[in-house]
């Protein structure tokens, strides 16, 4: 099959793999409708994150079963699914904990920006819609494989409350749907933080009330301004940097949480104002499986639509440019059509 390989810092490239089989009972094969690039993705494209020359790349994606193993009994060939980028079991102590992101027998998949991908938890992992959906509708429900379920995370972590104020730190798509999360919980004031006009439209879209341009202390600085000098009562961190962690903390108001889901690079915590300002931290890799089954139906009832965090579409071919058009920040998210 054709797949995305990374080789090295900034070269990727569409190669012939081997189709993915299945070896384990548990498991299923799904041709990918759509995938897309991931900003966690950029971490080992920029060279940040330690490369396996000729590994596939992509962990998000939707697709039509192909295959499934002898204990998969709930779906079938033909079944339109979307898959959680941590695939569970949804059986094991974690995961009836809700934390699926700690299953047991976690696996992810590794070849969502492919013709097919495998998933090794299909039975506990996999949520299918009601036949084919309209094709309008995939990049809201690739969405749901991770950026969206992220965002919500964020916000479940962090504790967004109707009335409150949240913060959200980070403009990319986990970011964004962040934003729509805090939105539909129903927090009163939702303050984006970012500096890039298409972003902030974006942001406005999902519910933002606030925009924020300037960053770090300024940044703080202008959230206090806003808030009467409070704070908010929720923030989230969508980034993973050590500015955005400190930033994020340094607004939430004594009593508040953060909620963190950027991969962490870098992260120093300033423990001891923590403690001083009573300021709690949560979150991590998001349980997506979790939070599917209640995302897709907010999606498909039209109560939420995370769709416009695509903002560039491109066939697989063309994913070295899907790359370099998000490290670039010509695009906030790119969807590959296979």
């Amino acid at each position: 099959m054709r797949a995305t390989t990374i080789h090295a810092a900034r070269d990727i490239r569409l190669s012939d793999v081997p189709d993915p089989r299945i070896d384990k009972p548990t498991q299923a094969i799904v041709k990918v409708v759509a995938g897309c690039v991931c900003g966690s993705d950029l971490w080992p494209y920029r060279g940040e994150n330690d490369i396996t020359a000729g590994d596939t790349i992509g962990h998000e994606a939707v697709g039509v079963i192909e295959e499934v193993g002898a204990e998969v009994r709930s779906f079938a060939p033909g079944d339109f699914v979307v898959i959680p980028f941590c695939h569970a079991d949804n059986t094991c102590p974690h995961c009836r904990f809700g934390m699926h992101a700690a299953c047991d027998n976690l696996g992810f998949t590794a070849s969502g920006q492919a013709e097919y991908t495998l998933v090794h938890e299909a039975e506990g992992s996999l949520v299918k819609t009601d036949g084919m959906p309209d094709p309008g509708m995939i990049p809201s429900l690739l969405a749901l494989s991770d950026v969206m379920s992220t965002g919500w995370h964020a916000a479940v972590s962090g504790g967004v409350q109707k009335g409150g104020t949240a913060v959200v730190v980070g403009d990319g798509a986990v970011g964004l749907c962040g934003v729509l999360a805090a939105s539909h919980m129903g927090a009163e004031r939702v303050i984006a933080m970012s500096r890039h006009a298409p972003r902030q439209e974006i942001a406005r879209t999902f519910g933002a009330t606030d925009i924020v341009e300037e960053r770090g202390k300024e940044g703080a600085e202008r959230i206090f301004e806003l808030t009467d000098g409070v704070g908010a009562d929720a923030v989230l961190e969508c980034v993973g940097t050590d500015q955005a962690m400190k930033t994020a903390l340094r607004v939430a108001r004594p009593g508040a949480r953060v909620g963190f889901v950027g991969v962490p690079h870098g992260i120093e915590l300033p423990v001891r104002a923590m403690f001083q300002r009573n300021v709690g931290l949560g979150g991590g890799m998001a349980p997506v499986r979790a939070y599917l089954p209640h995302l897709l139906d907010l999606v498909l009832d039209g109560a939420i639509d995370p769709g416009p965090v695509f903002d560039l579409t491109l066939p697989l071919d063309q994913v070295d440019e899907a790359y370099r058009a998000m490290d670039e920040r010509r695009a906030v998210k790119v969807l590959l059509q296979p």
